[in-house]
């Protein structure tokens, strides 16, 4: 069995690594740039999701618990760093605990372990710079290097007799009664089948298997300010706050690295190209793309007013510094330093209804993962072998 999988990120490195390692099949990573883990994997904050968010009996909630094991467990036999630092997702006001015990309440049904619900004392002892009036602390949250994990996979991919051909973009596809050929940088090549896990590419390989479909990925900007100097000690793990059920993200969060950097963010506004990393990453054909797609435009109607409140919080650090205060009052303008930032590949349907859940579609002799957001990197040893099982009569 010949398979191909065009993307090296993490993603795309563990299905490729699963496939080999099960099937025995030979198998070739494609991706247009010359390293791996470039985009998603390569500008997240590395947090080790451990399921507290996702509705009980979703692929995100099955894949994130499954994936956090597999992870932990994967770090440890490669020597790559890994740290429970736990979670404290804390409600500010008395508004908030009801969204904080629906929390709690997802948390056990997904089978968390060690969840507790803390009022404002004992959230303190956990986090003692941390003011809220209560919190839900995760203490098996951890994070971890993931580019050094895609490296790895990368490596195990190729131990196993597969490749990984980087500055190979995938220019032109078409599926045939025996394989898929597919034409990548100057090379020509056949699979037998063809698993794409494109990220922000993902609709531009569609469209050339000719399944562009009533979902498109639009991409959104996640922009941070680091911690500087003594300012960094304020905060011993991750600080969350509650998250608005409206939305697939998380909001602006203080997130300790594996790196020992604390990270202040992310928030979310639309990006002017697929690699949009800043305000002048423009691409016109890009924006064509995006804003001419349906679904972009009933996503603007429904939430236009969330959307310009990200876009003036985009320019104004102070946006930055008031929301890591209502949970760490002590940090001041000076702490808050800007660092580079990253772009989420969210899938946004016809109706312009954005896909919380992980989405994958099996078209003939090609699976495309349609969606595959936060906690994609937690979950991907576990996607991986959920892509496997689907394909599983196809690769027989």
């Amino acid at each position: 069995m010949n398979v191909g999988v065009v993307g090296a990120g993490i993603l795309g490195l563990a299905v490729a690594r699963e496939v080999a390692r099960t099937s025995g099949a030979t198998v070739t990573v494609l991706d247009k740039e010359d390293h791996v883990g470039a985009h998603q994997t390569g500008h997240n904050s590395g947090v080790v999701h451990a399921g507290i968010y996702y509705q009980p009996g979703s692929l995100k909630a099955t894949l994130c618990r499954e994936g956090a094991a597999l992870i932990r467990q994967y770090c440890a036999e490669h020597a790559i760093p890994y740290d429970e630092v736990g979670k404290l997702v804390v409600a500010s006001n008395a508004a908030e605990r009801p969204g904080l015990r629906r929390i709690a309440e997802r948390a056990r049904a997904n089978g968390v372990p060690g969840i507790v619900e803390l009022d404002a004392l004992g959230l303190r002892e956990i986090e003692p710079h941390t003011v809220g009036v209560a919190a839900v602390h995760s203490p098996h949250t951890a994070i971890a290097d993931f580019p050094a994990v895609a490296r790895r996979l990368a490596q195990d991919v190729t131990e196993m007799g597969g490749s990984v051909l980087l500055s190979h973009q995938v220019r032109a596809l078409r599926e045939t009664a025996s394989g898929v050929e597919v034409l990548a940088g100057q090379s020509r090549l056949t699979f037998d089948r063809l698993i794409v896990c494109a990220g922000l590419g993902t609709d531009t390989v569609a469209r050339m298997v000719g399944a562009a479909g009533d979902v498109r990925i639009v991409p959104f900007r996640g922009e941070y300010y680091a911690l500087a100097g003594a300012s960094k000690d304020l905060v011993r793990g991750l600080i969350y706050p509650v998250p608005d059920p409206r939305y697939p993200f998380l909001g602006v969060h203080l997130t300790r690295r594996i790196d020992g950097e604390v990270l202040v963010g992310p928030n979310a506004v639309m990006a002017l190209a697929f690699e949009g990393y800043s305000w002048g990453d423009v691409s016109l054909a890009d924006l064509r793309r995006i804003l001419t797609w349906k679904g972009t435009r009933r996503m603007a109607a429904q939430h236009w007013r969330t959307g310009v409140r990200e876009v003036l919080g985009s320019m104004s650090k102070g946006a930055f510094l008031a929301a890591a205060r209502r949970y760490v009052p002590e940090l001041t303008r000076a702490d808050l330093v800007r660092t580079t930032g990253g772009v989420r590949a969210q899938a946004v349907a016809g109706d312009g209804s954005l896909l919380d859940d992980f989405a994958i579609d099996v078209q003939g002799r090609v699976v495309l993962v349609r969606n595959a957001p936060s906690p994609a990197a937690t979950s991907s040893l576990a996607i991986a072998r959920h892509i496997v099982g689907l394909t599983s009569v196809l690769t027989s």
